[in-house]
């Protein structure tokens, strides 16, 4: 395949091509975040087959989620140095093995391995590089772009519910599978879609690199000798030198950045366990299947409503600079949701439940690149939404079998949501705290530098004052001695 040569932008077109960059995410979401929801759909079969607890079938879930957001800074390195075209591909590959080797399994621990790391891993390469193409695209309608890509994990849930129900019942859990392993090569399409594009703002050669203070003379000069050994090895170095340097990384220590990282982790803590528990706990409760599995439909289409009607309402120029308030007061009203399902128990009433909380999914999943672009910039923004989604990876491995391990112990889905909720709801005021605190600390340089130019303006005024009296007195002295002098003569 021949390289894809890069046009050179001074910023992002904002339309043209890249609308079918946001056609290929929107597809990447259906096939990876809507088809990991779906395996929720697997758990009761899963859990009647081997005859295990809740605890140990819900690691599967937690596998694959955790898999696909603990390689995503992966996923970026290989879409910032190879090629996102390829990294998609590639991740397109891996996943449709490992369902499809998943349709063969004869324990969970096969299941962990094959429909956990396997696939999660093929999903890692294929989502943050595909998000992070889309805001390399557009800038004015980012928000916008950022909806109507991610509302393929709306779309697909709605759509891939009941059909995989359909497929389980029709061809067994092994079948339904086997199926999906199929379906998932739809990233290989995917992946050939996106091609690539080189902004200013990110663009730096070796030469420039290396005229950087934070490289020392060491790193300069023992790149220089390495490098006369031929033109390969010098490319090679130069280019496995920036991939290590501090500058791609320099985000990390931005105060902003680090109270999102702190807040995404007891968001994610929050977020996984209703995908893996909303159908047991309806069963749980007396719904029947199809309403259990359709509880998950409507999640996935409210979902697209919250996707873009948030990505389009941000967009709009009142809106714009809130955009951090938005995501803030979507993820605090989801928390609230989960503190009220415990006692929705019919399917009426989990129908209002699953509206309001897929709507509020929708709006921060969308707002989530699009305020990491806020803090970091775009040109940080694939590696930094590399960092973002593995820092899902631990409260995604660690909530849903904590979760299934407090319902075993307790017999009750209560004490596994109210922590969910109230660990989203903690995440939300924590960026409410911070930025409140930064309001302030900015009104207080405010004022500070208010003083202070009142307190230079009186200094130089009283400077003016008495270099202007000092040179009245001077002059009044030599009237004086003029008019001494002239009374001595007489």
């Amino acid at each position: 395949m021949a390289a894809p040569k890069k046009v050179l932008l001074s910023s992002p077109p904002d339309g043209g091509w890249g609308w079918m960059i946001v056609v290929g995410c929107f597809f990447v979401t259906i096939c990876t975040r809507a088809v990991t929801r779906c395996i929720s759909i697997f758990f009761v079969e899963f859990q009647t087959y081997f005859a295990q607890d809740y605890a140990r079938t819900a690691w599967i879930h937690s596998i694959t989620d955790c898999a696909t957001m603990l390689c995503a800074p992966f996923g970026s390195l290989i879409s910032n140095h190879v090629s996102c075209q390829v990294g998609i591909m590639l991740g397109g590959l891996l996943a449709s093995a490992g369902l499809i080797l998943s349709s063969f399994a004869t324990s969970l621990e096969h299941l962990y391995f094959s429909l956990g790391v396997l696939t999660g891993v093929g999903f890692a390469l294929c989502y943050s590089p595909a998000i992070a193409m889309v805001g390399k695209y557009f800038n004015k309608r980012k928000a916008l772009a950022y909806g109507i890509a991610m509302s393929g994990s709306g779309i697909g849930t709605f759509i891939l519910a009941p059909v995989v129900q359909l497929l389980i019942e029709q061809f067994s859990w092994r079948g339904a599978l086997l199926i999906l392993g199929g379906f998932v090569l739809n990233l290989c399409v995917c992946g050939a879609l996106m091609r690539p594009i080189a902004l200013m703002e990110d663009r730096k050669s070796p030469p420039e690199f290396l005229e950087q203070e934070y490289v020392s003379e060491a790193q300069k000069q023992d790149l220089k000798q390495f490098s006369i050994c031929s033109p390969l090895i010098k490319a090679w170095s130069h280019e496995c030198l920036c991939c290590c340097s501090w500058q791609e990384y320099n985000f990390l220590l931005m105060p902003d950045f680090m109270v999102l990282a702190v807040s995404v982790l007891f968001m994610a803590y929050g977020c996984s366990p209703l995908f893996v528990y909303l159908v047991p706990y309806a069963l749980n409760v007396g719904v029947s299947h199809q309403q259990a599995a359709f509880l998950m439909s409507i999640l996935g289409v409210i979902d697209i409503i919250g996707n873009i009607t948030f990505g389009w309402l941000t967009d709009r120029r009142c809106l714009k600079k809130y955009r951090h308030v938005c995501y803030i007061f979507a993820v605090g009203m989801d928390g609230l949701c989960y503190l009220f399902l415990p006692i929705l128990q019919s399917f009426p009433l989990l129908v209002p439940f699953s509206f309001t909380f897929g709507y509020f999914d929708g709006a921060y999943v969308t707002l989530i690149p699009v305020v990491t672009a806020d803090v970091v910039g775009i040109g940080s923004l694939s590696t930094a939404l590399g960092v973002v989604y593995f820092l899902h990876a631990i409260p995604y491995l660690v909530s849903p079998p904590f979760a299934g391990w407090l319902v075993d112990t307790t017999e009750s889905y209560t004490a596994s949501f109210v922590l969910c909720g109230f660990s989203m709801i903690f995440s939300s005021a924590l960026l409410c705290f911070a930025k409140l605190a930064k309001k302030i600390k900015k009104s207080h340089l405010r004022s500070l530098a208010r003083d202070t130019d009142t307190k230079q303006q009186i200094w130089t005024n009283g400077a003016i004052a008495y270099s202007v009296s000092r040179e009245l007195n001077q002059q009044d002295g030599e009237i004086l001695a003029t008019e001494a002098n002239s009374y001595s003569n007489r």
